[in-house]
């Protein structure tokens, strides 16, 4: 499908791509990747004809179709749905022409090639697409100017992947959906039929799409087979060959100068010593693998830890003016808490997180903090926030008013910028520079509770990598907002879902979520299209009486009995601890939070028992029709 034939690309001085080869077959959905500023993107302008090499070619078939998500949001007064269906050109030709063909065997053709290109069930495929990626039927309707620069450039994805090209290029696609939209995407381009190529930094979200990586390093270009874990035991196999050849090659070496310094001078050995001599010549040398520099990002622990809890909400209502987002929370963030938060984008998941961090305040009910409560938060839109001309240095220099310059450059060492990286202007830095060093200035002062809203979007696997290690190794509560699958489940031992104005914790794991979130978006859809083929049954026909599947109502009972029986178990924890002897008179503080706890868990259990109640009641019914 895609050929890269000794393809050479130098940006200044520097050689991203050095005489590269390979191919990558049709039909294939392949992972690139490689540390940032290799040169993934340029090879993306490459292919698309932006960028013209130093050396060799890029081939494609025929009249192959290429799709690529357009840079510039979309704006102006179409309709999503519209803006969609527009990236068909062929089909709003066809269309166009359709309205004023006047030949018969014209107007045969016309209609004949809509049939072939499903342009009349296209309204509901494209609705589809911009589903699974978050506008339900209201939104669809509604101008593109309406929606922020993220929500349109989710609307040119959703545009790009309705035209469905032959080869169909993806630059980090999730960077501008939350989870619901990266596990949508995920398996919708698990079943796509055509070549993908797609550049992403999410090990999940590769090991669910690729069967291929290519893999982009000091100018050369490798392709694996499998996904991203495939990837990384193949290249640690192959790391390992090479090196157990350069030992052996070595040893050969060794042993044939040994021979040729031994013997050269004799005459009755010369032949031989001249034959090893060749043989030492024509010995090609080992290219071992790169060591990979170890990346570290590092985030202060509290110098104390905390009394629990940190923070309580009892029946607290968040919003903006008279207009609440979320309404009767009751929660409580312990000193070693790790929350990650789940729920579609405009569920109120930053709304939630500004409450914690003591950037909104409560409309109704009652918040406690604890008084020393120190409070960290990462949010991507603080990168745009970021002085340009300012430095490493002269940014921790201000969290270091009094100390010496050696002590100030030693914490900015500290934060991943030594001596030759500490006088770089921000504008000069990585995108994961620039988290790198945001992330560091925000937990600056060994925060008790740190919030991370995004924070992969900038940074390199590695990168990612660090940050997992730095989470672990950091001794305070976190909670993370992600679409980074990855990161969640190896950071986070809770989840609290963020839906329906409420926040409340999530008892199944990510698995049982991915799968919620996929098939309540299909069902989402398959419900508008059958709704859109009822329309055009003629009235007269009887309707059909629709039989309710059981399992889906079966399964809501056995998760609900399942968290029944969690928070019974939790019950009994929490009412052992209250008839601990003394409890009231040596702790009445502790004592005082354990039954608010009991009272919590109480309610929980009798708003579940009363969804169980209607849940049965709804499968009697669903048997009886």
């Amino acid at each position: 499908m895609l050929h890269f034939n000794d393809l050479t690309y130098r940006l200044g001085d520097r050689l991203l791509i050095d005489h590269a080869t390979v191919a990558l077959p049709d039909g294939a959905r392949v992972g690139l990747v490689g540390r940032n500023g290799t040169g993934k993107t340029t090879l993306f302008h490459m292919i698309a004809g932006e960028l013209q090499a130093e050396t060799g070619t890029i081939s494609l078939p025929q009249n192959c179709r290429m799709g690529r998500v357009a840079q510039e949001a979309p704006g102006g007064p179409d309709s999503l749905l519209d803006f969609v269906l527009a990236a068909d050109l062929e089909r709003v030709a066809l269309l166009k022409e359709a309205e004023t063909a006047l030949d018969p065997m014209r107007i045969a053709e016309i209609q004949t090639r809509l049939i072939d290109i499903g342009a009349h069930s296209a309204p509901a495929r494209a609705a589809s697409i911009l589903n699974g990626l978050g506008f339900d039927a209201e939104r669809q309707a509604l101008p593109c100017s309406d929606f922020s620069g993220g929500w349109r450039m989710r609307v040119a994805l959703a545009a790009v992947l309705f035209m469905q090209p032959d080869l169909l290029l993806l630059d980090e696609p999730t960077n501008y959906l939350d989870l619901e939209g990266a596990l949508w995407l995920q398996d919708y381009l698990a079943r796509y039929p055509y070549t993908v190529l797609t550049v992403s930094h999410d090990r999940d979200f590769l090991d669910a799409i690729a069967n291929h990586i290519l893999h982009l390093e000091q100018g050369k270009m490798t392709l694996y087979k499998g996904g991203y874990t495939d990837f990384v035991r193949l290249r640690a196999e192959k790391r390992m060959l090479l090196e157990k050849a350069a030992v052996k090659q070595q040893a050969e070496r060794k042993h044939l100068m040994s021979f040729v310094e031994r013997f050269r001078a004799k005459a009755s050995k010369a032949t031989q010593a001249q034959s090893r001599l060749k043989r030492l010549e024509k010995m090609e040398v080992i290219d071992l693998l790169p060591n990979e520099e170890r990346v570290t990002i590092h985030l202060p622990s509290p110098e104390k830890p905390l009394s629990p809890p940190l923070i309580a909400l009892e029946g607290v209502s968040i919003g903006y003016g008279e207009r609440e987002v979320l309404k009767g929370l009751s929660l409580s963030i312990t000193d070693d808490d790790r929350i990650g938060l789940l729920g579609a984008n405009g569920n109120g998941k930053s709304t939630f997180v500004k409450l914690l961090a003591d950037r909104l305040v409560p409309q109704r009910g009652q918040m406690k903090r604890s008084s020393r409560l120190k409070v960290a938060y990462f949010a991507q839109h603080q990168l745009d926030e970021l002085d340009m001309n300012e430095t490493p240095v002269t940014l921790v220099k201000l969290k270091m008013r009094d100390a010496p310059d050696a002590k100030v450059r030693s914490k900015a060492a500290q934060l991943g910028f030594p001596f030759n990286k500490a006088d770089t202007p921000v504008k000069n830095l990585s995108g994961g520079e620039r988290a790198r060093l945001l992330l560091g200035l925000a937990a600056f002062d060994g925060p008790h509770l740190l919030i991370l809203d995004e924070p992969t979007n900038h940074l390199d696997i590695e990168m990612r990598e660090a940050l997992i290690r730095a989470v672990a190794e950091y001794k305070g509560a976190v909670v993370i907002v992600s679409h980074d699958r990855y990161l969640i489940d190896s950071s986070c031992d809770r989840l609290w879902i963020v839906a329906d104005s409420k926040v409340s914790p999530y008892e199944d794991d990510l698995d049982a979520y991915a799968k919620l979130i996929v098939s309540g978006r299909s069902s989402s859809t398959k419900t508008d299209v059958a709704a859109a083929k009822l329309t055009i049954v003629p009235d007269k026909k009887p309707a059909v009486k629709i039989k309710v599947p059981l399992g889906p109502i079966k399964k809501r009972i056995e998760q609900l009995e399942a968290q029944i029986a969690k928070f019974n178990e939790l019950l009994s924890r929490v009412e052992k601890a209250l008839a601990k002897h003394g409890l009231y008179r040596d702790a009445p503080e502790l004592a005082a939070q354990y039954s608010r706890n009991r009272a919590q868990v109480m309610a929980k259990i009798s708003e579940l028992e009363e969804e169980w109640l209607g849940a049965t009641a709804e499968l009697e019914e669903a048997k009886v029709a």
